[in-house]
């Protein structure tokens, strides 16, 4: 395993004013990036990037799949929000998946202004986006399998949060390869927030996979219960990335100095 010292800071791009939901195709991120009709969406040449402010954005891993992420503005999320798991502040926003109930709550915090459910109702899947000062954020659903096997459509969400310029991805309890139809929702993704557990989510040749093919330059590991499962993914990715240890569970991210080489940044928890 290779070891890499990095300070991972970025700048920011702010979207002011009031929660907003939309009726028409949700944009992509990010928002603001020029692109032709043929163009791939994954694929964003650095001329047509946006000149961005020197701005930070605070990532911490809370545990299991739940991350802290505060914005420069104050504004705060907490993903896959559980009654076991939270950060010791009520998060301005919190979204939640139905697989276990490891990752959604019964008993939210009555303080949580926008409480995100991904599993949808009769009416539909889940349809999320919302603007929230300096943070946008949409959801893209996929599909869980039941225990006996069994596909149920459009039940998890993947979340990506636009904060400061930078694309964060949370794939929630992703249990299937996407398909080309969801990296084209997605958009470019900066941050990947990745269960890496290989058995109770997809499994480990699948996920690197997944990973390979959003092409982030930063991921960061979760969902993987011990020591032992971590190291089995470390082992299928570093031959391709950069693997960073870090000693605290919290990093400072930036846009602008995101790693060159493709990284997986390990924060300690499970």
């Amino acid at each position: 395993m290779r070891t890499l010292a990095i300070g991972l800071l970025f700048g920011s791009l702010l979207f002011a004013g009031p929660l907003a939901a939309q009726d028409t195709e949700p944009d992509r991120c990010p928002r603001l990036i020029a692109q032709g009709p043929s163009q791939s969406l994954r694929i964003i040449p650095a001329s047509l990037r946006l000149a961005q402010a020197s701005e930070d954005v605070k990532l911490s891993f809370i545990g299991h799949s739940t991350f802290l992420i505060e914005s420069p503005a104050g504004v705060t999320i907490a993903t896959d929000y559980n009654d076991v798991i939270r950060p010791l502040v009520t998060p301005r926003i919190a979204t939640m998946n139905i697989a276990h109930s490891s990752h959604h709550s019964y008993s939210p915090d009555p303080g949580i202004e926008f409480l995100l459910p991904g599993w949808g109702d009769e009416d539909g899947p889940a349809k999320w986006e919302l603007t929230v000062e300096d943070v946008w954020l949409r959801n893209v659903t996929t599909n869980l399998r039941d225990g006996y096997g069994t596909t149920i459509y459009d039940r998890n969400s993947m979340f990506v949060f636009e904060v400061a310029g930078l694309c964060i991805l949370h794939l929630g309890h992703l249990h299937h390869v996407l398909s080309e139809d969801h990296y084209d929702a997605l958009g470019r993704i900066d941050v990947v927030l990745a269960p890496v557990d290989g058995g109770f989510t997809l499994d480990l040749p699948g996920m690197i996979e997944t990973l390979q093919n959003l092409q982030a330059p930063l991921i960061i590991p979760m969902h993987y219960f011990g020591q032992a499962t971590l190291n089995r993914f470390l082992a299928g990715m570093e031959d391709h990335y950069q693997i960073v240890l870090s000693d605290t569970s919290s990093v400072t991210l930036s846009r602008d100095s995101l790693p060159v080489l493709p990284t997986v940044l390990v924060l300690p928890g499970f």
